[in-house]
């Protein structure tokens, strides 16, 4: 199958843009070392970064709605480029902070954007596709990218992490100029006309299931490192390998999260993989001292982390149906937000001298919160409530 170079652009974008944001986890204590701060400290650089998407997202797409998706989408990669650069010279923590928050900006508003250019480059009834090859650059960063740049970080120095980074963004800055159109510009859109889809609870609602409920997993991911090596006993050179199997689990659930989202339906499917996030968080808790058992986890909570992005994704989309620009970024912003959570929660247990399995305990109940709103969620907004309605409305209209 030909696939259209139009969309490559956005896939290599996606590619820096999955690195960046989960290489960090893997080279947290080497970072933590080189910059004389504690690990739990060295976290908050994945807050500082997951924050920088939330407040990003809606202004940059609020000023970019008029502007044509092409050149909005150059800008923001440059923005990206430029401030991970930055980062691989930052000389101290506090600097590194700003810029990992400024290098956050454009994050949420790229694929907001490039959400819409993707549906726009489809041919009709082909746009849910599209929008998936845009997310296969995510997936291969998740796959190859971070345990290759884990490794290439542990091997020399964590600042290559972000040099990396940067090459990748010039790449998407290149291919951006020389193979995506100029699509027009929508005139009718304004930005409150976007921001409309905030004014209901269906909204919000996704948007905490999002940001608690999966903020969970971050909870798990963000302390994978330590986690591994001092608790499961896997020797640091080998964190790149167990990289791979988290990048591997996430292909697997990513697939499985869209077939499943098909089959069942996209509520049904949010609350069974919330349940089994919940689950494999428990099991990390008190199993992560059996090697063999922790690593089958690692493929197991990897593949949980991405098979929920195609079911929330469609049920932000129900709720937001002539906001979808900015409700896909407020999405990234919302994953953003699980990622900054799951962080700083997770971080709390460390700093008080627990394990580094603890972080998981906290997840537990960060993904329990999540799932109590879905199932809600289900029960006031699902395809076959509505269906229900509209079958007995009809048969009351036939009675009279």
């Amino acid at each position: 199958m030909k696939i259209d170079k139009r969309i490559i652009p956005l896939a290599i974008g996606g590619l820096g843009i999955g690195t960046t944001e989960f290489t960090i986890m893997g080279l947290l204590p080497d970072m933590a070392k080189s910059l004389q701060i504690s690990i739990p400290e060295a976290g908050h650089l994945i807050s500082a970064y997951a924050f920088g998407v939330v407040v990003g997202a809606p202004i940059l797409i609020g000023y970019s709605v008029k502007f044509p998706p092409k050149k909005v989408l150059i800008v923001l990669m440059m923005i990206f480029t430029l401030f991970n650069a930055l980062s691989a010279i930052a000389p101290d923590y506090n600097t590194m902070m700003i810029i990992r928050f400024l290098s956050g900006l454009p994050h949420g508003a790229f694929f907001g954007v490039g959400t819409v250019v993707a549906t726009r480059l489809a041919a009709k009834g082909k746009e849910a596709f599209y929008i998936s090859l845009m997310f296969t650059g995510l997936t291969i960063a998740n796959l190859a990218m971070v345990p290759l740049v884990t490794y290439i970080g542990h091997a020399f120095h964590w600042r290559w992490y972000f040099a990396i980074v940067s090459v990748i963004g010039l790449f998407a800055l290149l291919f951006l100029k020389l193979w995506l159109p100029m699509l027009e510009t929508n005139e009718d859109t304004h930005f409150m006309e976007e921001m409309k889809f905030l004014r209901k609870k269906q909204s919000w609602m996704v948007l905490m299931i999002t940001a608690i409920g999966f903020g969970g997993l971050f909870t798990w991911f963000s302390y994978i490192t330590p986690l591994m090596t001092i608790v499961s006993g896997i020797k640091e050179n080998q964190m790149a390998y167990v990289m791979i199997l988290a990048g591997a689990g996430m292909v697997v659930g990513n697939l499985v999260g869209g077939y499943l989202s098909d089959r069942l339906s996209p509520e049904k499917t949010c609350v069974l993989l919330l349940f089994l996030m919940m689950s494999s968080l428990v099991g990390v808790f008190f199993l992560s001292e059996y090697q063999t058992i922790s690593l089958v986890l690692t493929f197991v909570c990897g593949a949980l982390s991405m098979s929920v992005a195609a079911p929330i994704n469609i049920m932000m989309m129900k709720a937001a149906p002539k906001s979808e620009m900015m409700a896909a970024a407020f999405m990234q912003a919302g994953f953003n937000c699980a990622n900054a959570l799951g962080a700083f929660l997770g971080g709390i247990p460390l700093e008080n001298g627990y394990s580094f399995n603890y972080p998981s305990l906290v997840g537990v109940g960060m993904t329990l919160i999540g799932l109590i709103i879905a199932f809600r969620y289900k029960q006031l907004y699902s395809l076959e409530k509505t269906e229900e309605k509209e079958i007995t409305t009809e048969c009351i209209s036939c009675e009279q």
